[in-house]
């Protein structure tokens, strides 16, 4: 079988600071015509750098050395010209967030034509045949009119399936899939892989994905290629690999999986927040008087309550009403229907009321990256709130920042730091601690794990799991893993378009889902 893409004993050095970093180290590694590769391991184990590597993408702070081969060209130290005649016309790149990469002030078919028109030398007519076929082979409906549209007026899954139409626009050899979806719900990304097997298929694709998720590899992949500290400890067929794992570390990732139950609720636990038939409409307006013509009815009807140390899991697409509710219930966006907390009703509580009930109310983002700000270290961080809320008398600032961080896991000798200081998962312990700091009774986790390896996840649920026990804090958890959702949730709501569509204990609607869409929820997250 031909050998579209041959790695032998690549190593990639930064320089940085006037000394040279190394990045990968010694890796090795095969691409058949027709074969999915999956390069697998935690965020800084060089998977991303030795894909990039394969047509010079790195900048020109990076050294690279050893041998990569397409289809038997030389790429490294390769000239200019035939490396651009490579980029995007042999091998094609589909990156993790679509919304990053894709120009958010221009339309589809200008960003689509773009490519065809500097490998292809297509335009007019043409293009315009060739990007309706492009995107209906990706299953974009209405492909034609489509074209018009600009990247926020997509779904996350509709993006991701342009990303993939691009990234094929030039009939490429060979297509590298950066965790193409990670940012997205259980049932587009088992759709987004159903295409990417699908296309292989037709297109007779060579398929190198990058993933940490073992659960996508092992539904996709024919090889795996297993990475740390840069370098491969472990090669071979899907199937051996996951069956006998020789490797310590690879014997680690696929035990990284939030394993066991959340604590018994206490009995008598006192209610937190509850709401009765919750609504939050959206008014559509048209002409020059703004006159409302309609409602985007994003949640409808929502009834639920949470008690102190309960979790009330909430699932569903993107574009259900989950981060919608949750808001309204903190009263961070308007609704129509009474949110109870601690026995009142605060939806007609005055500004002032509710800036007490803030420091009560907290939440954690999805993204800890973007949700922190740059310019400030990690101390002033977790500290912010409590210059708004006023420090506990005769306490010290410092001295509480460094209690909660060693709390959730944090060494306080890094308070100095900035946020790009530190990985991942100690950003997202940052995100809990500046919350966790002002002593809540209600949090709210609005996919707080999803963003992080699987063996980074397992710690966050487990700390998670330590706060709750220790100050009996309510949780509403927002998440489209449902494996998470099982290890936190006492309680789940399934949402669909603004619906809630099941409700119920977690152990009963995990075991016994009553409607369709929960069970093609369970099938997509368990592969059932």
């Amino acid at each position: 079988m031909t050998e579209v893409l041959k790695v032998r004993d690549l190593s990639v050095q930064f320089r940085q600071d006037g000394r040279m970093i190394e990045a990968v180290k010694g890796v090795s590694f095969t691409v058949k015509k027709g074969e999915t590769v999956a390069l697998v391991g935690e965020s800084g184990s060089g998977k991303s750098v030795t894909a990039l590597s394969t047509v010079a993408l790195l900048g020109g702070n990076a050294a690279i050395a050893g041998s990569i081969t397409y289809l038997g060209q030389e790429m490294v130290g390769a000239p200019e010209p035939l490396l651009r005649k490579v980029r995007g016309n042999d091998i094609s790149f589909i990156f993790q967030e679509p919304m990053t990469s894709l120009n958010p002030l221009h339309t589809l078919e200008k960003q689509i034509g773009e490519s065809l028109l500097l490998h292809q030398g297509l335009s007019g007519a043409e293009a315009q045949a060739r990007m309706v076929e492009l995107l209906r082979n990706v299953g974009i409906d209405n492909a034609e009119g489509r074209l018009k549209d600009y990247p926020h007026q997509l779904s996350g899954g509709q993006r991701q399936r342009v990303m993939i139409a691009m990234a094929l626009a030039n009939g490429p050899e060979l297509l590298i899939a950066d965790e193409p979806t990670t940012a997205l719900d259980v049932t587009i990304q088992a759709q987004i892989l159903e295409l990417l097997a699908d296309l292989k298929r037709k297109e007779g694709l060579s398929l190198l994905f990058i993933s940490h998720d073992l659960n996508i590899v092992r539904r996709i992949a024919d090889r795996v290629c297993v990475m740390q500290g840069g370098a491969i400890v472990e090669q071979g067929p899907v199937a051996e690999i996951f069956a006998n794992p020789q490797h310590p570390y690879t014997q680690k990732l696929l035990a990284a999986e939030p394993r066991g139950r959340p604590d018994p609720v206490p009995q008598g636990a006192e209610e937190i927040i509850r709401t009765e038939g919750l609504r939050v409409w959206f008014p559509i307006q048209r002409g020059f008087l703004r006159k409302t013509v309609g409602h985007v009815k994003a949640v409808n009807d929502a009834t639920l309550s949470v008690r102190a140390g309960e979790t009330l899991g909430i699932v569903g697409e993107s574009g259900s009403g989950k981060t919608t509710l949750a808001l309204a219930i903190m009263r961070l966006i308007e609704a129509a229907g009474p949110v109870i907390y601690l026995g009142q009703d605060i939806t007609r509580w005055t500004a002032g009321e509710l800036r007490r009930l803030r420091r009560d109310m907290q939440i954690v983002f999805q993204d800890p990256f973007g949700s922190l700000s740059p310019r400030m270290t990690a101390e002033e961080i977790i500290a912010e709130g409590l210059g708004v809320h006023g420090v506990e008398p005769g306490r010290n600032r410092t001295e509480m920042v460094a209690e909660i961080m060693t709390e959730v896991g944090l060494d306080p000798a890094t308070m100095g730091r900035y946020p790009h200081e530190f990985s991942g998962g100690q950003r997202q312990r940052i995100a809990i601690a500046r919350a966790m700091i002002l002593r809540p009774k209600v949090m709210v986790l609005d996919e707080p794990t999803s963003a992080l390896d699987m063996t980074v996840q397992v710690q966050i649920v487990e700390l998670l799991r330590q706060l709750q026990r220790k100050y009996g804090l309510a949780y509403l958890f927002i998440s489209h893993d449902l494996r998470v959702v099982r290890a936190l949730s006492h309680k789940i709501i399934v949402m669909r378009k603004g619906d809630i569509v099941e409700s119920g204990d977690s152990a009963k609607i995990f075991e016994r889902p009553e409607t369709d869409y929960t069970r093609e929820l369970m099938a997509a997250a368990f592969g059932g």
